[in-house]
């Protein structure tokens, strides 16, 4: 399976430059992360939400090792949050986070996340939006659980990402349903051992269903993020069962990936919310990417063949 070897590379240093030197690595990058600031990704967050579309913006990097960088990473959300209240899209675009970003593996790592996501946490609730917090590696899971209870003591919609592929995760799927949170189920994107992760799609896809139906069974708002045309319609039918509103739970996918479904099920009455990167430090998420589906891989490979 590639998908393994790919997740490795995400974390190599020597594939991060020899990838990043390509020619023609660029331009299939804007397939999925439309620009570098800002100003590059406005006309993005307009354009979809004239479609009728909401997003999550996502200003991308990780492996921080200073915490000037993590501070440097909190700025860059704020400077974000101020950006949509002015255009007045606090409504239809929230921000996800990763706290590896805010510090999260520094000394004093969970304190220092705590207190950079919280900053900008309080940015997103002026505006009228909010901050889902996306889940990292197995490893990083007890302290993004432990922030995110704490931060919906006063911002109660404060979102969280769950991987279905870690065992781990119908357990927390329960509490968190019980608890009335955002929850974004996820098949999962890094590279886990056996011992803490499912490790073959049949299973994955299994324990996706299991754990969504806990997730509509329950008092939580679920986040289907899935591109999978049958886990897709299994979501509408579980809703459906559980007796759940247009408004009660959503859609996500990628920016670029699907964007015909991503109109269908918004004009069904779907709310629909595009899940959309942008920055300078787009390597371990491109890669990704790419791990996630072989289709991702065939258009990169196609595309470096074809300009070779």
């Amino acid at each position: 399976m590639l998908g393994p070897v790919i997740l490795a590379a995400s974390r190599s240093d020597r594939m991060r430059r020899l990838i990043s030197a390509a020619p023609v690595t660029r331009q299939v990058v804007d397939r999925f992360i439309p620009g570098e600031t800002v100003d590059d990704v406005v006309p993005i967050v307009t354009d979809l939400t004239a479609k009728g579309l909401d997003l999550t913006l996502d200003v991308v990097g990780e492996d921080i090792t200073t915490p000037a960088q993590a501070t440097a990473a909190r700025d860059a959300y704020l400077r974000l949050l101020e950006r949509l209240g002015d255009l007045g899209l606090g409504e239809r675009a929230e921000v996800s986070v990763k706290l590896s970003m805010f510090g999260q593996s520094l000394p004093d790592g969970p304190e220092t996340a705590h207190r950079n996501v919280r900053r900008v946490v309080e940015a997103a609730d002026a505006i009228g939006t909010t901050v889902t917090l996306d889940a990292e590696d197995h490893t990083t899971l007890d302290s993004m659980f432990a922030i995110h209870t704490d931060l919906r003591r006063d911002f109660p919609k404060t979102g969280c990402v769950i991987q279905a592929y870690l065992f781990r995760t119908e357990t927390d799927a329960r509490r968190l349903a019980a608890s009335g949170s955002r929850v974004r189920l996820v098949k999962g994107a890094y590279k886990e051992p056996a011992e803490v992760a499912y490790q073959q799609k049949h299973e994955i896809d299994k324990a996706y269903v299991r754990i969504l139906r806990t997730l509509m069974d329950g008092d939580c708002y679920p986040m289907i993020g899935s591109h999978d045309p049958r886990l897709i319609s299994i979501a509408q039918e579980l809703a459906h069962r559980a007796h759940r509103k247009p408004d009660e739970y959503e859609f996500q996918m990628l920016y670029g990936i699907r964007s015909d479904e991503h109109l269908r099920l918004a004009a069904e009455g779907h709310r629909m919310r595009v899940y959309t990167a942008y920055g300078t430090d787009w390597y371990g998420y491109f890669m990704r990417r790419l791990a996630e589906k072989p289709a991702n891989l065939r258009f990169f490979l196609r595309s470096v063949v074809g300009r070779g």
